[in-house]
């Protein structure tokens, strides 16, 4: 079942629900009872202890690549319900009227109820127990009041538990009991994505082209004119990051800065914290544009490649959008198909782990993405373990092949403006990227900022109405009659290429070969 994240509730409920219908259920049945796929453990500890007959023992799936073992709570998938002979789900029992909510509804609701409305809830029914105990609405509670400390306790409810949100407790940590007969693929799909292994066949692939520290003409000519990814390796070899980047330097320099993870700003040192203990199946992970103002240091650990040091935005100053961010997180972590901002191109640099990297061309796309008709909103699977878990396979039956590759310690993937791309880190990883405009990309850029629903497409920056006046006016300022020059150069190339596309079909049908007129 592919889940789809409420970006912005209101505007793309509509949409949400319209994508729920093309929504994938993962094949997650057991057709024989006596299938390796489960094993069944009868060794809860006297803390797992059941309170009554309703609470057990349940099968742990291990067939699926898992690093962990059952659900916390004993959630399984709809399928296995028909494994039971009981036939009976304890999740509709419990629920009463509200069984007719689907549950990625259920749990929307819930997540605008505080803590003590969940801890209230959670006495109702053994299936008000399991929706009150998601991991995903505790988050929301620790995140909404968060102050500026975080001591990440291995789940959230526990690290509730232990802040300052509950003074004066001095109780266990938070201890899930397992449900027998409770069946949600919604939930069950949450918790799976965050315990699957990264499959060895989302990695197989690497079609993307290489270059080895290639001259900027090259770099212009094959791939920022063309429009075209490419992954650059031996371009970072005098990066002092590349060299000091460890964790002990990294706190040294900004162990008490606070970096922006999500929706709150973490310190460092509490974020690696976080990192080394969670297994959610969104972790946090730090994308900050200001990491140069709060960690000078930092910034000033490496240097723009030299093929994008054109970048016509920084023009404008402190008015400029948001450009450049450092990017920090666990495996798992990343972000889902999106196309960077303001049609502006990027570069990615990694200078720790290691990166998945899956593209798709402006014209394209990805399957189970749904952009909506004027490209403000992108309504997607929740986490991006579950779209390659329901969609991997389908871009490789689809006629239109991504760009893949893994970009490792030391390389920089250029992306191209317009490029849809989701990104998962497979081990834990930091990268610095930047966003700009060179002239090959400037004409794309102000059309973009022209376009009459700028204000909801334009973004990194507080004045998104007024940006395309104060770029245009100051480029022309400074570069007078560049533009027309540049949209000269623009008609020319595309009358060359209606040309050469006339020319190549005037062939001879009978030889294949050019059809001349003379007689």
């Amino acid at each position: 079942m592919t889940r789809t994240r409420p970006a912005r509730r209101r505007k793309m409920r509509e949409r949400q629900l319209a994508a729920e219908e093309s929504r994938v259920i993962v094949p997650v049945v057991v057709p024989d009872a006596a299938a390796a796929a489960f094993k069944f453990s009868n060794s809860l500890s006297s803390s797992e202890s059941p309170p009554d007959e309703g609470v057990s023992a349940v099968p742990e799936l291990f067939s699926f690549g898992l690093q962990r073992g059952s659900h916390s709570y004993g959630v399984q998938p709809l399928g296995n319900m028909f494994l039971n002979a009981s036939n009976c789900n304890v999740r509709n029992v419990g629920l009463g009227s509200l069984q007719v909510l689907p549950d990625v509804l259920l749990l929307d609701i819930f997540g605008y109820l505080g803590s003590k409305d969940l801890g209230r809830l959670a006495l109702v029914s053994k299936a008000f127990y399991v929706f009150a105990h998601q991991d995903s609405l505790w988050r929301t509670v620790v995140l909404e009041n968060f102050t500026g400390e975080l001591a990440f306790k291995g789940c959230w409810k526990s690290t509730f538990l232990a802040s300052s949100l509950v003074p004066g407790f001095t109780g266990a940590s938070h201890v899930p009991l397992k449900v027998t007969d409770f069946y949600s693929d919604y939930i069950f799909q949450s918790w799976l994505c965050a315990s699957l292994e990264i499959k060895d066949e989302w990695l197989s692939t690497d079609n993307i082209e290489r270059r080895e520290a290639p001259s900027v003409e090259e770099f212009i000519r094959d791939f920022e004119e063309l429009n075209k990814p490419v992954l650059l390796t031996g371009v970072l070899k005098s990066w002092p990051a590349v060299k000091k980047w460890d964790r002990p330097y990294l706190l040294n320099k900004a162990g008490d800065c606070a970096f922006t993870a999500g929706p709150i700003n973490l310190k460092l040192n509490d974020y690696f914290a976080y990192a080394d203990s969670v297994k959610e199946e969104r972790p946090l992970y730090i994308f900050d544009s200001k990491f140069g103002e709060k960690a000078p240091q930092l910034a000033a650990d490496y240097d723009i490649p030299v093929y994008f040091r054109e970048d016509l935005f920084s023009i404008l100053g402190n008015d400029r959008p948001d450009f450049r961010w450092l990017i920090a997180g666990p495996a798992r972590s990343g972000s889902s198909f999106h196309i960077d901002p303001n049609s502006t191109s990027a570069w990615n640099a990694v200078v720790r782990g290691s990166k998945k990297w899956l593209l798709y061309p402006p014209e394209v796309v990805p399957p189970g993405v749904h952009p909506s008709p004027d490209g403000a909103d992108v309504a997607s699977p929740v986490s991006i373990t579950e779209w390659f878990m329901n969609y991997y396979g389908v871009t490789q039956q689809r006629k239109e092949k991504p760009v893949e590759c893994i970009c490792r310690e030391g390389e920089v993937v250029f992306v191209p403006r317009g490029w849809w791309h989701i990104v998962i880190n497979l081990e834990d990883s930091i990268a610095v990227t930047q966003n700009y405009v060179s002239r090959r990309n400037l004409l794309n850029v102000l059309e973009f900022l022209n376009r009459p629903n700028s204000k909801e497409l334009v973004s990194g920056t507080m004045d998104r109405v007024n940006l395309y006046e104060k770029f245009r006016s100051k480029y022309e300022q400074l570069f007078p009659g560049s533009i027309e020059s540049l949209q000269q150069q623009a008609e020319a190339r595309k009358l060359q290429n209606q040309k050469a596309c006339m020319w190549d079909t005037i062939t001879d049908v009978k030889t294949g070969g050019f059809k001349f007129g003379f007689s």
